[in-house]
C-alpha cells in the first residue's frame, strides 16, 4: 500500500483523453476535467485522488 496519494492525470499509464468529443463541456484539452481511465473502465475527474496512479514508462520501444 502506498502512503503517498498520487493524483488522476495523464502521466498515468492507465489515463487517456476521453474518446467522447466534449464529454465534459470543455472541448478543449487545455480545460478539460474528465480522463478515461483504462484500469477503472470509466471517465474519472481530473486531478483526483488515486491510489492506483501508475506512472508511464520513459523507455521508448
Amino acid at each position: 500500500m502506498k502512503d503517498i496519494v498520487d493524483f488522476c492525470d495523464l502521466m498515468c499509464k492507465y489515463a487517456k483523453m476521453p474518446k467522447e468529443t466534449g464529454v465534459d463541456g470543455s472541448g478543449s484539452c487545455r480545460t478539460f476535467v474528465a480522463i478515461r481511465c483504462e484500469l477503472k473502465k470509466t471517465l474519472v475527474h481530473k486531478n483526483m485522488p488515486c491510489r492506483q496512479k501508475v506512472l508511464r514508462s520513459s523507455k521508448k520501444k
